[in-house]
This record gives structure tokens, sequence and C-alpha cells, in this order.
């Protein structure tokens, strides 16, 4: 794994709101810690309401990671454009990650309940 990125389980219950609605909830995120960015959530899909998820145009790609895929969120109040990421196929290095999913804290909230 290279040396700047961690990831770990993350301790507790971890939930995702955007729009007033709950996104999900789950005790089997995984948190990802790399130098100089603040630590991220990784919720496994099974964890969440994926009709509020609708795969959106855009992808990138981390040096690192690998390809990203990014979803808008579909809520009542309006849709967040590209308000989450997942790297379906990752680098080995960071295999854990695979197929979860990642939110923009700016666009939602992430919180240890």
């Amino acid at each position: 794994m290279a040396d700047h990125i961690k990831i770990r389980p993350a301790t507790g219950t971890w939930v995702v709101r955007a729009g007033g609605a709950v996104l999900g909830e789950s005790t089997r995120a995984l948190e990802l810690t790399e130098v100089n960015y603040p630590p991220v959530i990784y919720f496994p899909p099974d964890d969440l309401s994926m009709v509020f998820l609708d795969p959106s145009e855009i992808s990138t790609t981390c040096p690192h990671k690998g390809a990203a895929r990014y979803y808008d969120i579909v809520a009542k109040s309006g849709t967040l454009k590209d308000a989450a990421w997942s790297y379906e196929d990752p680098k080995p290095e960071v295999s854990q990650i695979a197929g979860h999913i990642a939110f923009y804290t700016a666009q939602v909230t992430v919180e240890q309940v």
C-alpha cells in the first residue's frame, strides 16, 4: 500500500444524510486516511439506500487509488451533483475500498452516531 494511505475499519456506527433523508447507516464502514487530507469514510453499498444515488457522467483517476465513478444524490430538496464516488476496481494496494461509496462532506453529513 502507498505509505501515505491507510485504510482501517471505522469504529462504531456511521450515518450519511442528505436533503433531510438518511442515505445509509453502517457498522462496517472503512476509514481512509491520506496525508494532507481529512479522513474519508467509505460505506459498503449494502448499507446504503442506493435509490438515492444516480450514476453521474463524471469519472476521475487517482494515481494512488485508480479510476473513480461518481454519483448524483437525488433528494426531495433537489439533486446534489457528483456528491459521492466509488472505486469499483481500485489499485491492489487499496483493494479494501472496492465498491464502497464515499461522500463529499461539503454536500452531505457523514457522522459517527
